[in-house]
Order: C-alpha cells, then sequence, then structure tokens
C-alpha cells in the first residue's frame, strides 16, 4: 500500500494512492498516530484525483536516526574509511518538508548545500534490543529522503548535527510504501538528479551495513518508537566529493527516488543576508 499525505480544499488529510486516484482514510490526518495506533488504515468511499491534491512529506517522525558511510564508494569520495560499527547521527524532524516544497538556506550560514538520495526506514512497533532475525517485523514501510547537508559546518564542527539539521534539510516522499509491498528493500535503485544531471545511480545491495544490522544495533542504544524513521546512508555521487566540488544552488532543482517508491522533486532558493 501507498500511504500520503496530503492536502485538499485547504484541509489537510491521509489516504492511500490507487493509480491517479486518493482514496482517503477515514478520520485520519496524521500518519504518525496512525502508525502508533497500529491500526489498519480504515478507507472512506471518498476519492480524490491526484492531480487535484498538494502532496506533503508523507510523516513528520518523532526521531530521525541517520548512518553516515554506509556505502564503501561514499566513503571513499569523502576521504574517510569505513566506520567498524554503524555511525550514527541525529536529524531535527524541524528539517522535514515534502514534494515540491523549497529547500532553503542563508548564504551567511553555508554556501556548500550537498545533497544524499537515501532509502529511509519507518518503524512501526516498539524496538528495544531487538535481533537481526526480527527487525524486519518493527518496520512499517519505507519512504525517499534527500538528507541535504552544509558540509562546512558538518566537516568544520566536529559532530554532525548542525550541518544537518537546518530547516528544510530533510525533503521525505512522496510516499510512504507498506512493508509488505517491498519485496527486498536491499536491491533498489537509488538516484539523484540536478537540473537533470545524474549525479547519485547505485543500489541499496551496496549498504555495508544492511536495514536489519541498523535496527539491531541502534535498537541496542535507544528505543525505537513507532513513527521514528532511520535514514540507512547515501551512495558515491555526492557534490563534496566531486572534483572540483559541485553544492547546489539558487534556482537549482534536486530529486532524489528510490525504484519501487518514487522520488522526491525541490527546488533551491539561496537567501543573500
Amino acid at each position: 500500500m501507498k500511504l500520503t499525505t496530503f492536502t485538499h480544499n485547504g484541509r489537510r488529510r491521509i489516504g492511500s494512492l490507487e493509480g491517479d486516484t486518493v482514496q482517503v482514510m477515514a478520520w485520519q490526518d496524521n500518519m504518525r498516530q496512525l502508525i502508533q495506533r497500529g491500526i489498519t488504515p480504515s478507507r472512506t468511499y471518498e476519492r480524490i484525483p491526484l492531480a487535484e491534491v498538494i502532496l506533503k512529506a508523507p510523516l513528520i517522525p518523532g526521531k530521525i536516526i541517520a548512518i553516515g558511510k554506509n556505502y564503501a564508494d561514499h566513503a571513499a569520495e569523502t576521504g574517510g574509511d569505513l566506520p567498524p560499527k554503524p555511525l550514527i547521527f541525529a536529524k531535527f524532524p524541524s528539517t522535514v518538508i515534502g514534494q515540491g516544497e523549497t529547500i532553503t538556506w542563508r548564504t551567511s550560514i553555508t554556501t556548500q548545500v550537498d545533497w544524499d538520495v537515501e532509502i529511509a526506514v519507518i518503524i512501526g512497533k516498539t524496538v528495544k534490543n531487538v535481533s537481526e532475525e526480527d527487525a524486519y517485523n518493527h518496520v512499517y514501510g519505507y519512504t525517499v529522503a534527500n538528507d541535504v547537508t552544509a558540509r562546512e559546518l558538518q566537516n568544520g564542527d566536529g559532530q554532525w548535527t548542525r550541518g544537518k539539521s537546518l530547516d528544510t534539510f530533510c525533503p521525505l516522499g512522496p510516499y510512504i510504501v507498506t512493508r509488505d509491498d517491498i519485496a527486498d528493500p536491499q536491491n533498489l535503485n537509488l538516484k539523484t538528479t540536478v537540473n537533470g544531471e545524474v549525479m547519485q545511480d547505485d543500489n541499496t545491495s551496496q549498504m555495508v551495513f544492511k536495514i536489519p544490522q541498523l535496527i539491531s544495533y541502534c535498537s541496542q542504544m535507544f528505543t525505537l518508537e513507532p513513527g521514528d524513521m532511520i535514514l540507512t546512508g547515501t551512495p558515491a555521487g555526492v557534490g563534496v566529493g566531486m572534483k572540483p566540488p559541485r553544492f547546489l544552488a539558487d534556482g537549482d532543482t534536486v530529486t532524489v527516488s528510490v525504484e519501487e517508491i518514487g522520488e522526491v522533486s525541490n527546488p533551491c532558493k539561496a537567501i543573500e543576508d
């Protein structure tokens, strides 16, 4: 099932995608609450053409847990070694935007804004000290994420939170695809384009630490709760790894996609101050 959060006639709602139509969910308008309640979404008879709705970020997670250097070629292009264990950092939920919304930054804070396509794993059940073998049973579904990064802040601070957590720095969407509809999340193509030019083109099979390992490892450190999200890392092709480096500029459009889920496309706005 593909689930979406959208607005229609000024009202925020959630629904399931069926072809080019959205079937509205009964009384629900908050995807995180739906996941937390652990209920099967009930549908109304109301159907709205997809062309008439405005897609929003499908979910505002409780926690955004991100994994660094989880593709060997990406670690190599940025001059780093592979970590012996998953490298964990956090992004703030206030970074989240949806399809078509604008990525913005102030040039007094950063001029090195980079892209990172990732498959995001959404937790559906409370997880603590789970085994790798049981990890998938705690997954609700998957979505597409762009882990936008201010590289000079990331590299200059000694920790990554500020450079990863500027407002608008986590486009998500366009849908949540539930776990039962993705046969193998470790064999999906990922891609990034900037103004139509391909920057990243790889496959989730190349992850160093696979999704069950990430869930199990994170759950040893802290409780994962329904509606939390794990960003699983990005492959090679980021701007900072290019020679010379290339970053997003005012007026650019960056699009990230994951096979079987969809794509999220966002215009960019640099604010001079």
